[in-house]
């Protein structure tokens, strides 16, 4: 019956934490692949744990046979390989003492909200974001896209521009931006959509 428990205290923790991350904007923990992982990683440690306990020789053969298994494909980000170890210690807590993972879990999903609900508040109040935002670490953004003639001060100052390219052939300036407030993207467009270089501007919106 402790057993059970604990399976779906590690269930409920690897969805909730997932869900955290997806209301956090991490975009990447959506995919199928990662959600079969949250559900799957802390209960195989639990196992493998349990199994090995109390016994070296089969903890060794445990360690030979595991290390042959790696990951063959690279890390999106920090916070990716960090939840992995997360769902990983949450399943040896699992088999040691089923409070342990629910702090964890817990703690985790507070801190994921928290950082959520706190940027937002900081970019609703017209501040700077808590963090610069990326392309490259799933998070999903409005984004604008504008060709101009000649630059544009107002667009290379803002914080949310991302590139400048310049095309010297046809004489004009490329400019990507991304915003996590579709507010902030829509002031911004108000200001330029009506000046003299702008050629053509694209916007994209979640």
């Amino acid at each position: 019956m402790e057993d059970i428990s604990s399976v779906i205290v590690m269930l409920l923790s690897g969805y909730l934490i997932r869900f955290a991350l997806i209301y956090s904007g991490q975009i990447w923990a959506k995919s199928f692949a990662q959600t079969v992982s949250f559900f799957l990683l802390p209960i195989i440690t639990f196992i493998i744990t349990k199994t090995i306990y109390g016994n070296i020789a089969l903890s060794l053969g445990m360690i030979g046979a595991l290390s042959i298994v790696r990951f063959r494909h690279p890390v999106k980000s920090a916070l990716e390989l960090i939840i992995y170890f997360d769902l990983i210690t949450i399943g040896i807590a699992a088999s040691v003492n089923i409070k342990y993972s629910i702090g964890l879990a817990t703690l985790t999903i507070l801190i994921l909200i928290f950082l959520k609900i706190f940027n937002q508040y900081k970019i609703t109040n017209k501040k700077d974001s808590f963090y610069n935002i990326s392309f490259n670490e799933g998070i999903d953004l409005h984004q604008l896209e504008l060709v101009a003639k000649n630059k544009i001060l107002i667009i290379e100052e803002n914080k949310s521009l991302k590139s400048i390219v310049y095309d010297s052939e046809n004489k004009e300036y490329f400019y990507r931006l991304a915003f996590q407030d579709i507010d902030s993207l829509n002031d911004l467009k108000k200001k330029i959509e009506l000046h003299d270089s702008i050629k053509k501007i694209d916007v994209s919106y979640l």
